[in-house]
């Protein structure tokens, strides 16, 4: 295999009969932010856990950093970091408690944690705040502690499994100035999340859906390759009501619903405004604005998904 940080050559993984992931072929550069976005079930968690070396492929190979991910995983964990979207902290340690626990789990001990800690409540924000108990942090604070209790080690890699999840706005944005700072300094990051803003941030990206790899690379890449047909954006009144009128009229490739704001994919859809227009009318909605806009990733996702479902 080639030096990257991860590589994947037909990776299987089987429970019972069941195939969870499929022959999955990709690879990550070292230092890069890499997503990995699918749906519930479609094959992330167990994905990231043949990675990590926590369950054998059923077949295929997959390394990290070099490492077999079957046969030299002990070797390989000294090398990874790992953050879930529990945070994985003690609650009911204090925040220097739960750095020097997880010191000790990694072996970073004496004057080597001591400068790591320093380190880490600089990073985080969090000095002044060692006494604390973590059950009394916001969840911003927790993330951050999370994310500084899982580089305390200094790794070369880390799998965060939908690390701002539950997590307010600023602190979202927080976080990934963090992974900015940390993908400079050489770190290579896998994430998973549901946040297609954040998956905007990422530097290349993977679909999966029901255990196989819909799309792979750079977010502008997938938005040229996967998208099919044009994104109608609709402002209008009683807008759930307007979504399941227009599904039902299934003139269009995808309709869903953002926010307030109503989405249409056809091609050429800007000829369907009259039709939509008199749709909505018969069900008296105010229809406010249509705009032809370019696609976002949560449009070509939820495009992508409903391609392979279909």
């Amino acid at each position: 295999m080639n030096d990257f940080a991860i590589e994947t050559i037909d990776l299987t993984k089987r429970f019972d009969g069941f195939t969870a992931v499929d022959q999955i072929n990709f690879t990550v550069q070292r230092g890069e932010i890499f997503g990995f976005l699918g749906p519930n079930g479609a094959g992330k968690t167990t994905t990231m856990r043949m990675l990590m070396g926590l369950i054998a492929p059923t077949s295929g190979q997959a390394s990290v950093l070099g490492f077999d991910v079957e046969h030299e995983a002990k070797a390989m964990r000294q090398h990874i970091g790992y953050m879930s979207q529990r945070f994985s902290l003690y609650n009911d340690l204090t925040v220097a408690e739960n750095l020097n626990f997880f010191g000790g789990t990694y072996g970073v001990r004496n004057q080597r944690l001591r400068e790591r800690k320093d380190a880490i409540l600089t990073m985080a924000g969090l000095n002044g705040r060692e006494r604390e108990l973590t059950k009394n942090l916001s969840g911003g604070w927790r993330q951050q502690l999370a994310l500084g209790c899982a580089i305390l080690h200094e790794p070369e890699m880390l799998f965060l499994d939908e690390p701002t999840a539950g997590v307010d706005p600023i602190s979202r944005r927080d976080f990934w100035d963090l992974l900015y700072v940390l993908s400079g300094e050489g770190k290579t990051i896998f994430v998973t999340t549901h946040y297609m803003d954040e998956a905007e941030h990422c530097h290349r990206l993977a679909f999966i859906q029901n255990g196989r790899l819909a799309a792979i690379g750079s977010p502008e890449e997938i938005k040229q390759e996967k998208m099919r047909g044009q994104v109608l954006e609709i402002d209008c009144s009683a807008p759930d009501v307007a979504m399941k009128t227009l599904r039902e009229a299934k003139m269009f490739a995808e309709v869903a619903l953002y926010g307030a704001l109503i989405h249409v994919v056809a091609e050429d859809v800007a000829v369907f405004r009259p039709q939509i227009e008199e749709l909505l009318q018969k069900e008296n909605i105010t229809v406010r604005s249509m705009d032809v806009i370019v696609p976002s990733l949560e449009d070509v996702f939820i495009a992508t998904v409903s391609e392979e479902k279909g």
